[in-house]
């Protein structure tokens, strides 16, 4: 059964980014010329999802505004020429369905309730579930997607797992991979070990934000106790489904790259690195930062 839907987090506070994201939520923080929620929005499109479900704080309203069409912007520039700048939007209108779910107050904070908020339109379906503030770099929108997609399709796993060789400079600010050694499945997992030294971490490899998930992680998000912080985090039950199933990994590779995008830093990085890789701005910007470093 092909994978057709994608649930995206987007009802995070996003307090690195105040103040500004006290008048408009952190998933419409501009890379480049478009946020960065609709750079997740394309990825899962290139890889063959049709139904995104955008999972929202209550009352929130401009994430949904934004890829909703607007007649008297259009009118605007379809009177001065303009209307190009609206080919990205438009093109997801005519390729995706998106349906905007409010998270109930009553979830708690954490990674796990959006997936609670969407298990109704996930039905009983597996489904791709990805974090509103992780930017996958690739050649072609949805190319690593579709790597994890035909994945699933060829072992059939309880979930898998997006991963990235950080190295051990980096692996201490993630959770690392502890795998098992299995001649039928590759790359399975046995726990996402949170933020370990790094010479006590067992690999290199972090969680990169993009999952498969199958109606297995349900039962165990419902009944999981809260974190010390009063939080519910959706890797608690990747653990525990990796205990009792099949977890696999799928790791970046070559030209496919992830990035965290949740504090300045490294948005300001993300904008960097998709900057020089397009043709409109590469030249003047390698030009400009040989020139202050």
């Amino acid at each position: 059964m092909p994978i057709t839907k994608a649930v995206i987090a987007a009802a995070g506070r996003g307090t690195r980014f105040l103040p500004v994201v006290k008048s408009y939520p952190k998933e419409l923080v501009p890379i480049l010329s478009k946020p960065n929620i609709q750079y997740l929005i394309e990825e899962a499109i290139g890889a063959g999802i049709t139904e995104i479900a955008i999972i929202i704080r209550i009352g929130e309203t401009r994430i949904q505004n934004y890829f909703s069409p607007d007649p008297e912007l259009e009118k605007y520039l379809t009177t001065n020429n303009k209307l190009q700048y609206l080919d990205s939007l438009k093109k997801i209108q005519e390729s995706a369905k998106l349906i905007f779910i409010e998270q109930p107050a009553n979830l708690p904070y954490g990674t796990g309730s959006p997936l609670l908020a969407a298990k109704s339109f996930v039905g009983s379906d597996p489904f791709v579930y990805m974090y509103g503030d992780d930017l996958t770099i690739e050649p072609k929108a949805g190319q690593f997607l579709s790597k994890m997609i035909n994945t699933f399709d060829q072992y059939q796993p309880d979930e898998i797992i997006a991963v990235k060789d950080v190295g051990r400079e980096e692996i201490a600010r993630y959770g690392s991979a502890q795998y098992i050694d299995d001649q039928k499945y590759p790359h399975r997992l046995s726990a996402m070990l949170e933020k370990l030294p790094a010479d006590q971490a067992p690999s290199t490899f972090a969680q990169g934000g993009r999952f498969i998930v199958t109606q297995k992680i349900f039962p165990l998000l419902e009944t999981q106790e809260l974190s010390k912080d009063n939080e519910l985090w959706f890797s608690d039950a990747s653990n525990t489904l990796a205990k009792n199933g099949v977890v696999l990994t799928q790791a970046f590779e070559g030209e496919e790259d992830w990035m965290t995008t949740g504090d300045p830093l490294r948005w300001l990085k993300a904008n960097i690195i998709l900057a020089l890789q397009n043709p409109d701005y590469q030249s003047d910007l390698a030009k400009y930062l040989k020139t202050i470093l």
